[in-house]
């Protein structure tokens, strides 16, 4: 049986928690073609406006990101997901801020700075926010539309 549906301001929190702690997204790209949509696993940085991700320039997912400036990504497992609509925008490694390429590397692991490959950052600014853990979440799953938390603090 499953648990209780979490109030909207239980599942914000959460949320922003999942968003503060995970390292991994599955995001989800199409190319402005209308071709077929891409799916890879990236890691990200949340700076509690946007999400920091970084992948190849040249990569289907960075062609994409750069071309549409939209992306949607999946956080969490199937049964504790959260969902993010988002408008791109691309930055080149020198265009960080201070501290932030540092950052990235310290949450994620991983340093794109490092490689050799041609790598973009990739700054994803929330449009929409949905969370759900069972079916008797489903109905108050959004918790931002327009880029505005539907729910206080």
């Amino acid at each position: 049986m499953a648990a209780p549906a979490r109030t909207l301001k239980q599942r914000k929190q959460d949320t922003l928690d999942r968003l503060e702690n995970d390292e991994d997204a599955w995001v989800s790209t199409a190319g402005d073609d209308g071709g077929m949509p891409y799916l890879i696993p990236l890691s990200f940085l949340w700076n509690g406006t946007t999400l920091l991700l970084a992948t190849p320039a040249a990569s289907p997912t960075g062609r994409n990101l750069r071309a549409t400036g939209k992306a949607r990504l999946g956080i969490g497992p199937t049964r504790d997901v959260v969902i993010v609509e988002g408008t791109v925008r691309a930055l080149e490694p020198a265009e960080l801020p201070a501290g932030v390429g540092d950052a990235f590397a310290k949450k994620t692991g991983f340093d794109p700075r490092e490689l050799t490959t041609a790598y973009l950052y990739f700054s994803v600014t929330p449009q929409r926010v949905q969370a759900w853990r069972e079916a008797n979440e489903i109905a108050g799953r959004d918790l931002m539309r327009d880029g505005e938390w539907l729910v206080a603090d």
